[in-house]
This record gives structure tokens, C-alpha cells and sequence, in this order.
């Protein structure tokens, strides 16, 4: 099993597991906890998401998620089988239903940041795991959630896990249609801005490689959550000039890999993206999985960043996977 598999199958499993406590040093800062603007009807949709994940996931009630989960729901996860039955069968083995029904979660299991937009709700997890290069570091990394409502109830689930060795053929959901087409959210002049410097980061400096861009859109003093890339601005060019085949292209108005879910909540932006890998059961398929990239813009300028990256091992003879 790829320790990226477990670690972010981990992040999705957060019911399952406590929080590991270590007293290291981390590499990276932690986040501190967020809540993105929201009208009152995404904030009650939220709310909703909470009170089922506190209920089902958290406190092991599965017998209770058709009160938030639609029976025709759709799942994303290309470990677990799509549809609310599959759902039930799933987590009803490693569910451990606390008593009385917990209204609330410790601050340790709760999303780092949260929001809604339409009718999504979206939810960033953080973990903290020792460094592999160095146990006596630890580092912290992020799992998300992604969740569409409809008719007040959990519709469809998208996270940014990856297939684990061992699961075997799984049915994954298919959507009715494309994440876009469904509600999400009219924009503010905020929003669009941040959508803008979002894009401006992951396209015109990462697509089309002009990390020069990154004087007028990042602050001196950004804030990154990939542990594997140095904090600054001034880290971020020097990291990111450094990866092959980088080279300044003409910056076109079209993505090279466009994200198939934009969702912005004032000075966030939060993208979503389709990947495919070969299944570890079956290395003559490919199965598809989510990546994600949020920004938090802070007077103007992208101030803080969040994926889905970890620390891989390094591979025998000394060389980082």
C-alpha cells in the first residue's frame, strides 16, 4: 500500500481514528481555523453537513444518516461504492456509535476551514504525521471534502483520496451532470477577484510558468500549507522554477488543465480538479480521484494556500519519491 493512499484515505476516514499527538516541531505551520463567508441559506447547508458528519461520522450513527443523506447518493471516493446503501455498509464496519449522540466535535476533528456556496459545502481537514526524512520533525497536510446538497440532503461527495491496494473493482458514482452546472453561487466583485488571483496562480504561473506574475499576486509573506514547499513568496518562486520542463510560455485565456469545480467565498477561491492513476489492483485500469488547490486572498494579494500534497519516503538509495 502507497503511503499517499493511506494517508489521504486517513484524512477521509477521520471517524475512525483519533488524532495522533506528537510533540515535535512541525516543518509547516498548522492553520489556523477559518470560516469562509456565506448567506444564510449556504450557512444553514453547512450546518446540516456538520450536524451529519458529528452524528454518522464522527459519532458512529449510521442508522442515522437518512435523515441527511439522500438514497440516490452519489459517491466520489474510489474506495467506497456509490449510493446510500454502499455508504451504510461501508462505514457500519468500522463505525464504533457513541452514547449518548454527540452533539459537537473536539477542535482536533473539526475542519482547519469551512465554507458553502450554492449548494455546495466544502470542508478542509488538517493532520499532522512525523516527517519520513526525519522523525524528529512532523509536518502537517490536508484532506478535503466537497459535498452537494439537494432537497436539504447530502447529494453527492467528492475528497481528495486516493484508491488504496486491496479494495477491488468499486462502483463509482456518475454524476447527472458536470460539478458546474449545478448551483454555485452568484459572484461578488470580492469573489471574482479572488477567483482571478486564483487563477493567476495555478494557470498563468504553474500552467504557463511565469512565477514572475508571483510579485503582483502573492504576498511576501504567503503562507503554504504543502509540506513540501518552503513559505514566502520568495520560497514558492524558488521551488517552483526548479520543477522540469517549467519554461515561460504565452499565457493563453484558456486552461491547459482546467479545474472542474470553481467555488469562491469572499477571499477564497476553491478549485477542484479531475485526476486519473493506475489502480494499485489492477495496474491495466485507471480510476479517477480529486485534486484540489484553495487560496485566501488578504488585502488583494494571495495570502495563504491549501492542497492535498504530503512527504513521501525517500526511496532506497537516498532519493525522494
Amino acid at each position: 500500500m502507497k503511503l499517499s493512499n493511506l494517508k489521504v484515505l486517513a484524512g477521509t476516514l477521520v471517524l475512525a481514528t483519533g488524532t495522533m499527538m506528537l510533540s515535535a516541531e512541525s516543518i509547516n505551520p498548522p492553520t489556523m481555523p477559518q470560516t469562509a463567508p456565506m448567506t444564510k441559506q449556504e450557512k444553514k447547508n453547512l450546518d446540516m453537513v456538520m450536524k451529519w458528519w458529528t452524528e454518522v461520522l464522527y459519532g458512529g450513527h449510521v442508522e442515522l444518516t437518512d435523515k441527511y443523506q439522500a438514497e440516490t447518493y452519489i459517491q466520489h471516493n474510489p474506495n467506497i461504492n456509490t449510493g446510500r446503501a454502499a455508504f451504510k455498509e461501508f462505514f457500519g464496519k468500522v463505525a464504533k456509535p457513541m452514547n449518548p449522540v454527540p452533539t459537537t466535535m473536539p477542535a482536533e476533528r473539526q475542519p482547519v476551514v469551512k465554507g458553502a456556496k450554492g449548494d455546495y459545502v466544502w470542508l478542509i481537514f488538517e493532520h499532522e504525521d512525523k516527517d519520513p526524512r526525519n522523525p524528529a520533525n512532523t509536518y502537517h497536510w490536508n484532506s478535503f471534502d466537497v459535498l452537494r446538497i439537494e432537497n436539504g440532503k447530502v447529494a453527492e461527495h467528492w475528497d481528495s483520496a486516493q484508491k488504496m491496494k486491496g479494495t477491488g473493482a468499486v462502483m463509482s458514482g456518475v454524476s447527472p451532470k458536470p460539478p458546474m452546472q449545478w448551483n454555485t453561487g452568484k459572484l461578488s466583485k470580492e469573489e471574482m477577484a479572488s477567483v482571478a488571483k486564483g487563477t493567476e496562480e495555478l494557470k498563468d504561473m504553474l500552467q504557463y510558468g511565469h512565477l514572475e506574475l508571483a510579485d503582483k499576486t502573492m504576498d511576501p509573506g504567503y503562507i503554504q500549507h504543502n509540506p513540501n514547499v518552503p513559505q514566502g513568496r520568495d520560497g514558492f518562486k524558488a521551488f517552483m522554477s526548479r520543477v522540469p520542463g517549467r519554461t515561460p510560455q504565452e499565457i493563453k485565456p484558456e486552461w491547459k488543465n482546467a479545474p472542474v469545480l470553481t467555488l469562491a467565498n469572499g477571499p477564497y477561491a476553491f478549485m477542484m480538479w479531475d485526476r486519473t492513476a493506475k489502480d494499485p489492483d489492477d495496474p491495466s485500469r485507471e480510476y479517477k480521484w480529486n485534486h484540489y488547490d484553495v487560496v485566501r486572498l488578504e488585502k488583494g494579494l494571495i495570502k495563504e494556500h491549501w492542497d492535498e500534497a504530503i512527504i513521501n519516503p525517500p526511496q532506497p538509495g537516498g532519493k525522494k519519491q
